[in-house]
């Protein structure tokens, strides 16, 4: 009986160490100290791109949009281009980063422009998805170099309106 609680109490004791060391990491994540060191370098042909959200009043009714795209030359047409926001773990923190997948050429409306004139454009992907909000721990999304990551902050409105019966 006491070798199956002292087994017990060595496991009670590792989970706590476990539960102190994952919220130190948590800690050094959120004060900004090498916030990075959970996630992986960008790998060759790809870069890195960190968004640091500030400290929202009700970050449950907040999202955060991730835009993807490329600066290019386009004429009167509307242009879009298909990409893949593909979510991914960094291994032993559990901290979600994003992967941009995709990123080939752009398809186009067919319109005859009144100009052979173009213009560059900054062309969104079709794929804008609604992430989480969240302050503490930096929004880290790994993309094509000749790719670009913005962000559009959302936020929802105090009134709510019950759904039908």
């Amino acid at each position: 009986m006491t070798r199956l609680l002292a087994s017990h109490l060595a496991a009670s004791l590792a989970f706590g160490a476990a539960i102190v060391a994952l919220s130190g990491s948590c800690a050094d994540a959120q004060s900004g100290q090498d916030d990075m060191a959970a996630f992986p370098a960008a790998r060759e042909g790809e870069t890195r791109h960190v968004i640091r959200l500030e400290p929202g009043r009700d970050e449950d009714a907040m999202r955060v949009s991730v835009i993807v795209g490329r600066t290019q030359w386009v004429d009167c047409n509307r242009v879009i281009f298909s990409t893949h926001l593909e979510e991914r773990t960094a291994e032993g923190w559990g901290f979600n980063y994003y992967v941009v997948t995709g990123g080939g050429p752009a398809a186009s409306t067919m319109m005859a422009c009144p100009d052979t004139q173009k213009t560059q454009q900054f062309v969104r992907s079709a794929d804008e998805p609604m992430l989480r909000y969240n302050s503490r721990l930096p929004l880290v999304v790994y993309a094509p170099n000749e790719l670009e990551v913005r962000y559009r902050i959302w936020r929802a409105g105090p009134e709510q309106t019950p759904g039908d019966r």
